[in-house]
């Protein structure tokens, strides 16, 4: 491979093989193992990673987001989408589109005795408001920003100014 074409397939390419898994724990309901396969390549509008999510746990918080729309391909496995407020089998194969917006808070549920893998991908909105239902949190995310907290305890608009 040339010098050009190894740096392109730096820029452009990553293999599920090789990505380094992260754990996110905490139990007793979360347990996934999930990397980013953008970071570090010449993508700038969209995301995706990759999650390999533990027999019977829960892939992270029950949550919407108000910019960014989702698709998931379910690699492996199967398992449960919560989803509006409903319960949705989903298996190897299937493709999930989540649109922006409060119509779709949502969260993967392995329901098997076997891990279940998937690729997320994103547009890569920001700013981004994502809502999070079950705790009644709200976290804004921009570029070097990250604030999580519950609208009750928000400043009042005209707090801090002259």
């Amino acid at each position: 491979m040339s010098d050009r074409a190894a740096e392109l397939r730096r820029a452009l390419v990553r293999n599920l093989d090789e990505v380094k898994l992260e754990r996110q724990q905490r139990e007793p309901l979360y347990d996934t193992q999930c990397a980013s396969l953008s970071a570090g390549t010449a993508a700038s509008k969209l995301g995706a990673g990759y999650d390999v999510l533990a027999p019977g746990k829960r892939s992270c918080p029950y949550h919407l987001h108000h910019a960014q729309e989702e698709m998931f391909v379910i690699l492996e496995g199967h398992g449960t989408l919560r989803v509006a407020g409903e319960m949705v089998p989903v298996r190897a194969g299937d493709v999930v589109f989540i649109p922006p917006g409060p119509e779709y808070p949502h969260q993967f549920i392995n329901t098997s005795d076997a891990p279940m893998r998937y690729l997320s991908i994103s547009t890569q909105e920001r700013p981004e408001l994502c809502e999070y239902p079950d705790s009644g949190k709200v976290a804004g995310y921009g570029r070097g920003l990250r604030i999580i907290q519950r609208p009750g305890e928000a400043l009042d608009y005209w707090d801090g100014e002259p």
